[in-house]
């Protein structure tokens, strides 16, 4: 029998995270939403696709496309955004073991080429879509729980807390604790969960609210729910899977 003319390799995962407040005056309003796409190929590459809205003022609207080797490590990522309802910017990013680049055209700065040297291998790249969130988490050690642990250097695409100014390269620090196993629940369902804390950023230009994380447990290190602290008081939660 002739094979098949039809191929289909990777596995794909779907999914919406809404966005609300927890501030006291706003407690439980919807700000915004997340839609994504995982795909992962048969060697273990995967590419996240997510369209992402803030609705608060001004309002926020990004479209990401991040790719991975089979390794986890990143390859590239593009960007779109606009902030007020207005074009912001439009960049592509490519990470090589020795550099990372940047091509991007802003409202701001105009058209922008980026070269940054690396000391080693990217390990993890913020583009700002919450559901690539939980992957920078794979790099911590859950052999020691409640002990802050440093990634040395994580690239973003942008500094702004929203992730509403480039897109260009900028490069922080990123300090996470591992709190431990939990089993939660969550709109979308039941899940066994990893729980991590988001201590704090060096190199941001303002101090980041302290921000829980739940992903699942099982090695993809799916988005499940997130809060943030501070003055910014947001929640994040999978509302849908398929």
């Amino acid at each position: 029998m002739a094979d098949s003319i039809i191929q289909r390799d990777h596995r794909t995962l779907r999914g919406t995270i809404l966005y609300t407040s927890r501030k006291p005056e706003r407690l439980g309003q919807e700000r915004g939403r997340e839609r994504f796409e995982i795909n992962v190929h048969g060697d273990g590459s995967r590419t996240l696709s997510a369209h992402c809205e803030i609705d608060d003022r001004p309002s926020v609207t990004r479209d990401i496309v991040y790719a991975l080797g089979p390794n986890w490590m990143p390859r590239d990522c593009f960007v779109r955004l606009t902030v007020g309802d207005r074009f912001m910017g439009t960049g592509w990013f490519r990470f090589h073991r020795d550099f990372a680049e940047c091509e991007a055209y802003t409202s701001l700065e105009g058209r922008i080429s980026q070269r940054m040297d690396l000391d080693r291998p990217l390990l993890s790249f913020q583009n700002h879509a919450i559901s690539g969130d939980a992957w920078h988490l794979r790099l911590v050690d859950r052999s020691r729980p409640g002990e802050v642990q440093a990634i040395e250097q994580l690239l973003l695409s942008s500094p702004d807390h929203r992730g509403a100014t480039g897109p260009m390269l900028f490069s922080v620090g990123l300090h996470v604790r591992y709190v431990g196993e939990e089993t939660i629940e969550v709109a979308a369902g039941s899940f066994e969960a990893l729980h991590f804390q988001f201590v704090s950023a060096p190199g941001l230009p303002v101090e980041h609210p302290h921000y829980d994380v739940w992903c699942t447990a099982d090695g993809e290190f799916l988005f499940l729910r997130g809060s943030v602290a501070g003055y910014m008081q947001t929640h994040y939660e999978l509302v849908e899977l398929c």
